[in-house]
């Protein structure tokens, strides 16, 4: 996933979808500069499996998730889904994969059209597909919304007469009524009341059950993704840190940064503050130029002079345990931070 390492590969055959060495840049006006949003990533999804992606704001997450959907297409790399590679198509053959991949997006409200009505939005995909006939097409619609929770009496109301969580409904209904194998759920939850969360949290569940979904979850919450994920794949600005199975990211992570994730998770208790040597300190550098070797090198307690000069290649470190660090941590063994480097790097 970072480097040339990989992890969980093994073969197109078997993988639903395979992402092999994703490039994505954004032009800095007309400077010449580039961002580089996503770099040399790498992963793979079971059908069936969900694959919670986290990282801080900025770490290429969303842009990732995007990529996959060709929105915009990646610079570089290749998406393969379903066998067939996404990044060779253009035109007709793309829009053509489009009613097999679906996308949840962050703001439920302002990812509705505010001018059509609720049953014609989720009837949208299956108008263009040509889908079924009228009747068939209307009982889906009816079939998905009452799946979700909307009842089918309101399916002449328009988005702003429901509320935010009422409204991710919706979305979830307009992502599944096509019959997709794959949906990409870019923070589905965070514009949500905790208790909604919750809801839509259990409702993606059903979903996922119910229709035979493989699901991409994406948020900045470790504890949602922790509840949702068959696997966790951590990033950070850009590149792939770690991924591991939740219990044992979330039980004793390898890489230094994932550490600093879990550490940062707030304890429920309101007489409790933040130990000041368990808090990520240092500033995150531009992604416009990234530090050499290993990103994480400037912010890291345990960062070396090789760090600085050798890109560590995502390798295995126990069963099903992939890390992208020369100097990992050992199971059980504490990190404190709360300084810079122990070195000039």
């Amino acid at each position: 996933m970072a480097g040339s390492g990989t992890a969980h590969l093994r073969g197109d055959g078997d993988s639903l979808l395979r992402v092999e060495h994703l490039l994505v840049e954004f032009p800095v006006g007309r400077s010449g500069l580039k961002v580089n949003a996503v770099t040399d990533v790498s992963f793979d999804i079971l059908e069936g499996e969900t694959l919670g992606i986290v990282g801080e704001s900025g770490c290429g997450k969303s842009t990732t998730g995007r990529a996959v959907m060709q929105l915009p297409p990646p610079k570089g790399g290749r998406v393969v889904y379903d066998g067939v590679e996404l990044t060779s198509l253009k035109g007709e053959d793309l829009r053509a994969m489009r009613p097999r991949l679906q996308m949840i997006f962050q703001d439920p409200i302002s990812s509705l059209n505010p001018r059509r009505k609720v049953k014609d939005i989720v009837r949208e995909g299956l108008d263009i597909w040509n889908i079924g006939d009228k009747d068939s097409r209307d009982a889906k619609v009816l079939e998905v919304l009452e799946a979700v929770g909307i009842d089918p009496a309101n399916v002449e109301r328009r988005p702003h007469e429901f509320s935010g969580g009422q409204c991710q409904r919706i979305s979830i209904a307009r992502a599944v009524v096509t019959d997709p194998k794959l949906i990409i759920c870019d923070e589905p939850v965070s514009a949500l009341d905790v208790s909604v969360q919750a809801q839509i949290l259990n409702l993606l569940e059903d979903m996922k059950a119910r229709y035979g979904l493989t699901l991409v979850f994406i948020a900045h919450d470790l504890a949602v993704v922790k509840n949702v994920s068959d696997r966790v794949m951590v990033m950070y600005l850009g590149k792939v840190c770690e991924v591991a199975g939740p219990d044992t990211l979330y039980s004793q992570p390898a890489h230094p940064y994932s550490a600093a994730l879990l550490a940062a998770i707030p304890v429920p208790d309101p007489g409790t503050r933040p130990d000041a040597q368990q808090v990520l300190g240092g500033e995150i550098p531009s992604p416009m130029e990234p530090p050499s070797g290993c990103r994480f090198r400037t912010r890291c307690p345990r960062a070396q002079p090789q760090c600085g000069q050798e890109e560590p290649e995502l390798r295995e470190v126990a069963p099903g345990q992939y890390v992208a660090c020369h100097f990992p941590l050992e199971p059980g063994e504490a990190l404190t931070f709360g300084g810079p480097p122990s070195v000039s790097i």
